[in-house]
């Protein structure tokens, strides 16, 4: 039997109808939430990077419910153990045996708050989990629910008693997301919202289930990518490696995941086709957090952020690929 599949006006118009929904809890994110859903279309995972307070555990917690995942929330902390996310046996004396226990990553969406609070044996708990789609507890493998997606969240300006995330760990994370201060409106509108409300908790309805979520990225499998496009791609990730502020530039599952996330874009924008800058405005957000730059780099303050503006401004788009029309 074939698995269901949406067409791309179809995922177009259920991708829209879950960020308006999220938008009614979340104010003043709607880019960053268009690209956060189009990683979660490509089958990728989510990393917010910005100070607290802005409403990053808000938005992965709406967007679990929109999509109508099973969600759980891990607090990361120096303390937590691997056993407390992947789960562990315990001896049942009723039975005489070792039953396992499902820890919170058996879920639709796990949401790993600050997870550069927690140590890198923890950390790593998570790297079967994200490029498998399963854990290996007590020497069994163990299947995680389809869809499973991880959202992080982590605080870039606080470094006592952190602990930075490998490369090997950023590597998994299909985008790095900065959510960055709301506009003077938008904040006023927040505050607004929340005392119409006269409750703390931002209620969001379900729009979709996790049967519908698996056809809309099924959905967004199906379009195809023009050749220069691609070549496009692959040219920014490897303009990464020379530059000469980087040490380790992006690898190819850097470009990859910049032309999956461009074409899930492409799609929630209602196109069967991917644009340049369909792939330009997610650049910076997928191949950014996979560059390592030099120490001296480092040390002048230069951000990977401004490497990936600069390639982009460097490297010559496709002439001959489709465009969008600004007209329409």
């Amino acid at each position: 039997m074939t698995d269901p599949q949406l067409s791309v006006p179809e995922v177009a118009q259920r991708g829209r109808a879950v960020l308006d929904e999220v938008a009614t809890a979340v104010v003043g994110m709607r880019e960053p939430l268009t690209v956060a859903l189009a990683a979660i279309l490509a089958s990728g995972h989510v990393l917010f990077e910005d100070v607290p307070g802005l409403g990053k555990t808000l938005a992965a917690r709406s967007l679990a419910t929109a999509l109508g995942l099973d969600f759980r929330r891990v607090q990361c902390t120096p303390d937590l153990l691997p056993s407390d996310i992947t789960g562990s046996s315990v001896f049942d004396p009723a039975t005489t045996s070792f039953e396992f226990r499902p820890g919170p990553v058996f879920a639709g969406l796990l949401l790993a708050d600050e997870i550069n609070r927690t140590a890198p044996k923890t950390q790593s708990a998570l790297l079967e989990a994200m490029a498998e789609r399963q854990v290996t507890v007590d020497g069994v493998t163990r299947p995680l629910p389809d869809p499973f997606h991880v959202v992080a969240t982590s605080n870039p300006v606080e470094y006592e008693g952190t602990y930075p995330l490998p490369e090997a760990q950023l590597d998994r994370f299909m985008v790095r997301l900065a959510v960055g201060y709301p506009v003077r409106d938008a904040e006023v509108d927040v505050l607004a919202r929340r005392l119409e409300r006269r409750q703390e908790a931002a209620p969001v309805r379900q729009v979709v289930d996790p049967a519908t979520l698996r056809a809309m990225q099924r959905g967004v499998e199906a379009v195809a990518v023009d050749e220069d496009v691609l070549r496009y791609c692959v040219d920014l990730a490897a303009a990464t490696r020379r530059h000469e502020a980087v040490e380790v530039g992006a690898s190819p599952r850097g470009s990859q995941a910049l032309v999956l996330v461009a074409r899930a874009v492409a799609v929630l924008a209602g196109r069967d086709f991917v644009a340049p800058e369909d792939v330009k405005a997610v650049a910076v957000a997928t191949l950014a957090h996979r560059l390592s730059l030099t120490p001296q780099a480092w040390a002048s303050g230069l951000a990977p952020q401004r490497v990936v503006e600069e390639v982009l401004r460097a490297v010559a788009g496709p002439t001959t690929a489709r465009r969008v029309d600004p007209a329409r």
